[in-house]
């Protein structure tokens, strides 16, 4: 299994109801996209502020196989999600952090 783990730096102010149609959106892929295995998104709350560097918001897929990632990653409903969650970032692009496990 394969865990994708992502944490973003929202702009301030970004609602908390976007955030969560964003989450909601991603949570549809499950429907869309064979081999999805869970969905979970979470609020960063280590106390570790110069570490944590804003990125407090968290979500993560786990995936069955990385065949099952790297569908995910290529779908378009998913790459239109993600624009739209980079759009509210501070930074843009440089306000998320992805990394990749095995579980």
């Amino acid at each position: 299994m394969i865990r994708h783990l992502v944490a973003l730096r929202f702009k301030p102010g970004t609602a908390d109801a976007t955030k969560e149609a964003l989450y909601a959106d991603l949570r549809a892929l499950d429907g869309r996209i064979e081999g999805i295995l869970d969905f979970q998104s979470r609020a960063n709350v280590s106390v570790e502020d110069e570490l944590v560097r804003g990125f407090r918001d968290l979500f993560w897929f786990d995936f069955r196989d990385t065949s099952v990632r790297d569908a995910y990653l290529v779908d378009e409903v998913h790459q239109a999600i993600g624009a739209r969650i980079v759009a509210e970032l501070e930074g843009g692009a440089n306000g998320v952090f992805v990394c990749d496990f095995e579980v």
